[in-house]
């Protein structure tokens, strides 16, 4: 089986870039690496979970009810993992995750008050793990970037990109700090592996955050 890398953090902390960089430097080293990105918005699966983010259930992403977004993005999940990459799974040495079950936790169970929480894991592991079957990740990498720098960084990329709009969730910089508050607890409770990527003068530079990544990975045992 291969070895499945999670990289996660709230929206515009370096998911994308960094997973990129891993698959890179596998690559590099002669390993058979497949990298997979969620949601799969080029998949029927993920229809739901676009009509959500473009507020087809409501504008307000922190009133949507979080049990059943849960399910859009996991059954989306399922369906890239029977149709897409389950036989990679068998056979490569590793899978990098650009989002992953772990997203659940930081979008979906900020909506909730903290009391919730740890039901609310539970219910997620049992949901995605157990009833849908998922592989388990090996590690999980949490990228903590303050939600004020991911805000400017969401908006300076939509202005590079001809003014797309953000989504449900990018919008709101209050829903970022909650999914940030989430995912701290989220990382306490089943030991993802936190990575701090700011300093006192800002995000880090890609390059150094990419040799954290290295070292967290190589100081588990990972590669």
């Amino acid at each position: 089986m291969a070895k499945l890398i999670v990289i996660d953090g709230i929206d515009g902390s370096g998911k994308a870039t960094q997973s990129a960089k891993l698959q890179g430097a596998l690559l590099q080293k002669g390993e058979r690496v497949k990298k997979i990105s969620f949601p799969d918005y080029n998949a029927k699966s993920s229809t739901l979970v676009k009509m959500y983010l473009a507020g087809d259930f409501g504008s307000d992403a922190s009133l949507v009810n979080p049990y059943a977004v849960s399910t859009f993005y996991a059954v989306d999940r399922f369906a890239s993992f029977s149709l897409g990459w389950k036989q990679d799974y068998s056979s490569l040495g590793y899978i990098i995750a650009d989002r992953y079950t772990t997203s659940n936790a930081i979008h979906q169970m900020s909506k909730l008050g903290e009391e919730e929480w740890e039901g609310f894991l539970r219910w997620l592991d049992d949901l995605e793990y157990g009833k849908f079957g998922l592989p388990r990740p090996e590690i999980t990498i949490y990228l903590d970037v303050d939600p004020e720098i991911c805000s400017g960084l969401l908006t300076k990329r939509c202005k590079e990109t001809g003014g797309a709009c953000k989504d449900l969730h990018e919008r709101d910089t209050d829903y970022l700090e909650n999914c940030r508050k989430a995912a701290i607890y989220a990382a306490d409770k089943l030991g993802w592996k936190v990575i701090t990527c700011c300093d006192e003068n800002g995000l880090l530079p890609e390059g150094i955050i990419a040799r954290r990544v290295s070292d967290v990975l190589v100081g588990n045992n990972i590669v």
